[in-house]
C-alpha cells in the first residue's frame, strides 16, 4: 500500500514517477497494424488498446478489474451561499451512496466496476478558504494518505469520484493557483448557483488568492491551504495509482482540479491519465487543454461522484476487446495492404 510520510515524502514521489513499458507500447502497436482493418481505422480505440499496454506491461491488456472510489468532504466556505445546496446534503448522499441509490451506484454496477465510498470527516468542515488555509499540515496529509491507501496493486483501471457541497469554490481557487488566470475564469454555476451565488464563490476565491497565493510554493501547499479532503484524497489516489503504473479514467473538474497543482509541477503527470469526458462546467475544458487531453464524451454532465469516468469504461473494455479478440491477417487469410 502507497502511504507518504510526510510532505517532502508525497513531493519526493511526485518527482519520481514511473514511465509505462516502452516495449509493451511497441508490441501492442506491432499487433495494431496485424489485425484486419487499415491502420488507424480504429481511432482512439487503438490508442487506448497501446496506452493500456504500456501501462500494463503486456501486449495484451486486459479490464477485468475496475476500482471506482468517492471521496466526500465538507468545506468551510460552503457557509458563504456558494452552492445551490446546504451542507447537509453531503452527508445525506454519502448514506444514498451507501444505499445504492445514487448515479454512480448504478453507473458503476453498468460498467462493472467496484464501488467504495470513503468519507472524510464530514462532522468537521474544512478551514474557510477565504479567511484561512483549508487544513493543517496533518490534516492535509491525512486526506492524502486516505485517498493513497484505497488504491491496490490488482486494479487495472481506477476512476475517482467526489461529494462535497460547495467544492468546485475550492476547486477553481486551486487551479488559479496552479496555472494563473483570475476568479472568473475559473469559477462557474457548478451545482447550479444563480447569478448572485457565482458572484459569491468569485469573491471567495479572490479573497482566497489573496490570502494564499503567495504561499502556494508546491503542490502539497496548494492543496492544504485551498483544497479539501476530499480533493486531496483524489491526488493522493491518482498519484498511488501512477507509482503502482495503474491507468486512471479522468471524471470531471473536481477531478481533474485536484491534480492541476501537480500537473504544474510534473506536466507529464497526466500520462497515465485518460480523460473520460468534458463537463458542462466551462474551466473542464481550460483544465484538460492545460493537460493536454483529449476527453472521449461530452456529454454535458456535471454531476461529480465519477459518473462520466464510469460511462467511458465500456469504451476501455471495447478498445482491448478488438485489440484481443480480432484476427490478424495472417489468422484470417486476408491479403493486407501496403
Amino acid at each position: 500500500m502507497i502511504a507518504f510520510a510526510d510532505a517532502r515524502a508525497f513531493l519526493a514521489a511526485l518527482d519520481g514517477l514511473p514511465s509505462p513499458s516502452a516495449a509493451a507500447t511497441a508490441a501492442a502497436k506491432e499487433r495494431q497494424a496485424e489485425l484486419t482493418k487499415p491502420g488507424g481505422s480504429l481511432g482512439q480505440l487503438e490508442d487506448l488498446a497501446i496506452f493500456m499496454a504500456g501501462w500494463q506491461d503486456t501486449p495484451r491488456p486486459r479490464v477485468d478489474r475496475v476500482k471506482a472510489v468517492v471521496f466526500a468532504g465538507n468545506h468551510g466556505v460552503a457557509a458563504r451561499g456558494v452552492s445551490a445546496f446546504p451542507v447537509e446534503v453531503t452527508a445525506q448522499m454519502v448514506a444514498n451512496f451507501a444505499a445504492g441509490g445514487a448515479a454512480i451506484n448504478v453507473l458503476a454496477r453498468t460498467c462493472g466496476a467496484e464501488l467504495s465510498v470513503v468519507p472524510l470527516d464530514l462532522d468537521r468542515p474544512t478551514g474557510d478558504i477565504a479567511q484561512e488555509p483549508a487544513m493543517t499540515e496533518a490534516e492535509c496529509l491525512a486526506a492524502l494518505n486516505a485517498g493513497a491507501g484505497v488504491v491496490t496493486s490488482d486494479t487495472q483501471l481506477l476512476l475517482v469520484g467526489e461529494m462535497g457541497i460547495g467544492n468546485t469554490t475550492p476547486a477553481a481557487a486551486i487551479c488559479a493557483a496552479a496555472f494563473e488566470g483570475n476568479a472568473g475564469q475559473w469559477c462557474g454555476r457548478g451545482s447550479g448557483v444563480d447569478s448572485a451565488g457565482l458572484a459569491r464563490k468569485i469573491d471567495a476565491v479572490e479573497q482566497a488568492l489573496a490570502l494564499h497565493r503567495a504561499d502556494c510554493r508546491d503542490p502539497f501547499e496548494t492543496l492544504r491551504r485551498l483544497g479539501g479532503r476530499e480533493i486531496a484524497a483524489m491526488a493522493g489516489a491518482m498519484l498511488a495509482a501512477r507509482l503502482l503504473r495503474l491507468p486512471v479514467l479522468l471524471d470531471g473538474f473536481i477531478a481533474c482540479a485536484a491534480i492541476a497543482p501537480l500537473v504544474a509541477r510534473q506536466p507529464e503527470f497526466t500520462s497515465h491519465c485518460i480523460a473520460a469526458h468534458c463537463s458542462a462546467e466551462g474551466a473542464h475544458r481550460l483544465l484538460l487543454e492545460r493537460f493536454e487531453l483529449e476527453p472521449l464524451l461530452d456529454l454535458g454532465l456535471r454531476l461529480g461522484e465519477g459518473s462520466g469516468a464510469a460511462l467511458a469504461v465500456p469504451l476501455v473494455r471495447a478498445a482491448l476487446a478488438t485489440h484481443n479478440e480480432m484476427a490478424t491477417f495472417a489468422e484470417a487469410a486476408v491479403t493486407s495492404g501496403g
